[in-house]
């Protein structure tokens, strides 16, 4: 069973419940990396620490200019042009046929997996890249946009977030050129629609890839300070300097829950189950998206109705630490999708360049190798969010309160962190 089709790898994980990994020493190295650190940064983290948009140690003038520089910037804008062109061109003119046209794995690997490592070394570069941005800029305005109502946030990136993850996870014949040709419509259609309306900042609050980089972006080392420039900083300042949205929370949501449900969709318990389900594979697979995405979100707003209890004063306790969710996302995004970058992102170049039925490359990685960078992945990005909650505590809360105001996050993130190494041992 894969997403994509035919395509011999889904995610890069392959067969997770065959993978040589303990389920002991998996869960009680996650468990005692999780406890070091909250015990570690309660003894001596008792202050703020993070600067958020004013940190940064500014780059050279020179590199300031030539990113700011009009050429750069319609250079990379012609790139993006074309590449979707490219894409278009091969969906309505290649062979229905992922082995032969490359558009699948242009779609599901280059831009889904690769905005992952090209924005947390580049930053938001997908606001750079994106088509759509550049096709609205060559159309008139026949009357002055609407600014996007406060409230809408990016809840509309939230939804073709996952919108996106059902036609890659559950969608019948995802890879075949007319429901791709159809998706895109539909995506082009939407956001061209939006910014007609409310002018080029619809990208940034509808757009689900563009808000997709513009997360994973804030875990960058390369970032903007308050005052513009270009800087070098801490990915955990960049971290800290996430705007409390709306919608925030439901797109942080989205992605843990569907990457969950990637996890799931291997395991043989489950493809029994959409085999035998009188619903059908597509509506149970469905049902199983939403649940898993819901269960999250359960799971978070609990957590965040716990802070409200332990802390009146704190008015806003969803978006309040929604942004250390970011780095699990990001940690459950490499161990369920670096295989599948390094292995079938090539393979859609090859075949792009004109070459048929192209041979899978070689694993990167063994199979104990494999194992450990996803525990290790998954691990990492918890420690990172407890940093970042930790932060955002002591600076919330009393001090007398401050660690003790933190416990239900903790506890949320042992959760997701057993759950998602249950997923990947299952």
């Amino acid at each position: 069973m894969t997403a994509l089709g035919p395509l011999p790898l889904a995610h890069g994980v392959g067969a997770r419940h065959d993978l040589p990994l303990s389920p002991f020493y998996a869960y009680a190295g996650a468990f005692a990396a999780l406890f070091v650190s909250f015990l570690s940064l309660g003894l001596l983290w008792s202050s703020s620490r993070f600067r958020g948009a004013r940190a940064g140690r500014p780059l050279p003038a020179v590199l300031q200019r030539l990113a700011d520089a009009p050429a750069t910037r319609t250079a990379l804008r012609a790139l993006g042009a074309a590449a979707a062109l490219t894409l278009v061109l091969h969906l309505l003119l290649g062979p229905d046929d992922p082995d032969r046209n490359p558009a699948p794995g242009a779609v599901y690997v280059l831009l889904w997996v690769g905005l992952v490592p090209a924005s947390l070394l580049l930053g938001p570069v997908w606001r750079l890249l994106n088509p759509l941005r550049s096709l609205h800029a060559q159309l008139p305005m026949r009357r002055p946009p609407r600014p996007v109502p406060t409230r809408l946030g990016i809840r509309p990136a939230a939804a073709g977030l996952l919108l996106f993850t059902w036609l890659e996870l559950v969608a019948p014949d995802n890879t075949g050129t007319p429901v791709l040709l159809a998706a895109l419509a539909v995506h082009s259609a939407v956001q061209l629609i939006g910014a007609a309306r409310h002018g080029p900042d619809w990208f940034a609050h509808a757009d689900p890839f563009e808000v997709y980089s513009s997360l994973l972006a804030r875990l960058s080392p390369l970032g903007r300070r308050a005052d513009g420039r270009l800087v070098l900083r801490s990915p955990l300042n960049g971290l800290d300097a996430t705007p409390p949205a709306p919608g925030l929370v439901a797109t942080v949501c989205v992605l843990l829950g569907s990457t969950a449900y990637d996890g799931l969709s291997d395991n043989p318990r489950w493809i029994t189950a959409l085999q035998t389900s009188p619903l059908g594979r597509t509506p149970t697979a469905t049902l199983g998206l939403l649940a898993a995405v819901a269960l999250v979100a359960a799971l978070y707003g609990l957590c965040a109705g716990a802070l409200r209890l332990l802390n009146r004063e704190l008015t806003t306790p969803l978006t309040s630490f929604a942004h250390s969710l970011l780095p699990i996302a990001l940690g459950y995004l490499v161990a369920h999708y670096f295989t599948l970058l390094v292995t079938e992102g090539p393979r859609t170049v090859i075949i792009a360049a004109g070459t048929d039925n192209a041979p899978l490359p070689a694993p990167a990685l063994g199979p104990g190798g494999l194992a450990t960078l996803q525990v290790a992945a998954i691990v990492t990005g918890h420690v990172l969010g407890v940093v970042a909650a930790h932060d955002r505590s002591v600076r919330l809360f009393p001090a007398a309160r401050a660690v003790a105001g933190q416990l239900p996050l903790f506890a949320l993130m042992i959760a997701y962190t057993l759950g998602g190494i249950g997923l990947l041992i299952a």
